[in-house]
């Protein structure tokens, strides 16, 4: 069994590897990833294009999610200038079902500077692409190592929790002198070649074997190397992280019929799901059915300008955003007079239940457009 030896670099912190541990590390590794490795479909690909979208979609996404999501954003924006000419309309169509829109947003404001500024040349410099909107220390890293082999460390959930555990640091891993360890361990375990598939091979690692819970040991290839598991304490390491306080709140959506048409609003800018489209939506305050009916009456007159008569509760759907766990009321409405979708007091629009198809919806809107038949 090889034996994990340390430099020491400060009496609070557990030691960086050595030479020697770090030899023995990544020969390890590398072993392993030829046997393991996954075929994703953006490892197939060695533009830096693919790679940058795929690392904007796994940012807080799972990888089992983003593979349909990512083949089919790049059959319908298949270059970076193809994503910079596309209307955000049709951007947030195509990653409809993923969440965390502005990242999508920002993917496509990030796509037209870098056709405009750099000719559609993806740059290599760390500092021009950490100033790209979206993108930052970890993004910029994993995209230059990957697509360029660029000697550039990384640090996401995968490799926090596998650097801490093969340093056995017991403190918190998003804290200030935390991140400044396990930046300096991402830094110090690179080899000088090969830094983008050794990268991979970390985050690999860190994915399937070195779980958040039961860690698989066993399998583990830097098994001997870890001091966390060589002092018993891997399943404690990270500490566990506090658990957010979920506020309960209650809304309503309403499906304002007119001709045939229905009535959809686009969210605002700054708020939640920004430049989506959605079924006038508020907060329901009253507590007595009567009062909240007159209070979504209110609500819709005072945001689109449209009168109308609140009728039967078509459903009810529960869902989470952040720290919110929503219930929603899902109303039918008969329009009775107010705007044509031409004022200017909300974005709005009168469409035919087809026509929602072609929009981006949140995930409740979209339930809800196909409950009425979308």
């Amino acid at each position: 069994m090889l034996n994990p030896r340390f430099s020491d670099t400060g009496p609070r912190l557990p030691p960086l590897p050595d030479a020697a541990w770090l030899d023995a590390f990544r020969r390890r590794l590398r072993a392993w990833y030829v046997r393991h490795a996954r075929d994703l479909p953006w490892r197939r690909r060695g533009d830096p294009y693919p790679i940058w979208v795929s690392e904007i979609m796994l940012q807080q996404t799972q990888v089992a999610a983003v593979g349909p999501y990512f083949e089919r954003f790049l059959r319908r924006f298949p270059t970076v200038e193809a994503l910079a000419r596309a209307d955000e309309h049709d951007v947030l169509r195509e990653w409809e079902g993923l969440g965390y829109y502005r990242r999508a947003r920002q993917l496509h404001q990030a796509a037209r500077i870098v056709a405009e500024r750099h000719g559609g040349m993806f740059p290599r410099d760390v500092e021009t692409v950490r100033s790209l909107p979206g993108i930052g220390r970890y993004t910029a890293g994993a995209i230059l190592s990957i697509a360029f082999d660029a000697r550039e460390p990384i640090l996401e959930a995968n490799t926090t929790r596998l650097f801490s555990r093969l340093l056995a640091y017991r403190g918190d891993p998003a804290s200030s002198v935390g991140q400044r360890l396990l930046w300096s361990m991402a830094q110090t375990v690179l080899p000088r070649r090969g830094a983008g598939r050794f990268n991979q091979a970390l985050m690999e690692l860190g994915s399937e074997v070195c779980t958040v819970r039961g860690p698989r040991c066993h399998r583990c290839p830097a098994a001997p190397l870890c001091r966390a598991r060589l002092e018993g304490v891997a399943e404690r390491i990270p500490p566990p992280k506090k658990r957010p306080a979920f506020e309960d709140r209650h809304e309503a959506a309403i499906v304002v019929r007119r001709r045939g048409r229905v009535l959809v609003v686009r969210c605002p800018d700054d708020g939640r799901w920004a430049g989506l489209w959605d079924f006038p939506r508020f907060e329901v305050r009253s507590e007595r059915p009567a009062d909240c009916r007159r209070e979504l009456a209110e609500s819709l007159e005072a945001r689109t300008g449209v009168v109308a008569e609140l009728g039967a509760l078509l459903e009810t759907l529960k869902h989470g955003v952040t720290r919110f766990r929503i219930t929603l009321d899902c109303y039918e409405a008969r329009h009775v007079c107010g705007p044509d979708g031409k004022a200017d007091r909300a974005p709005m629009r009168w469409l035919r239940p087809a026509e929602l198809e072609a929009y981006p919806l949140n995930t409740t809107a979209r339930k809800l457009s196909r409950l009425i038949g979308a």
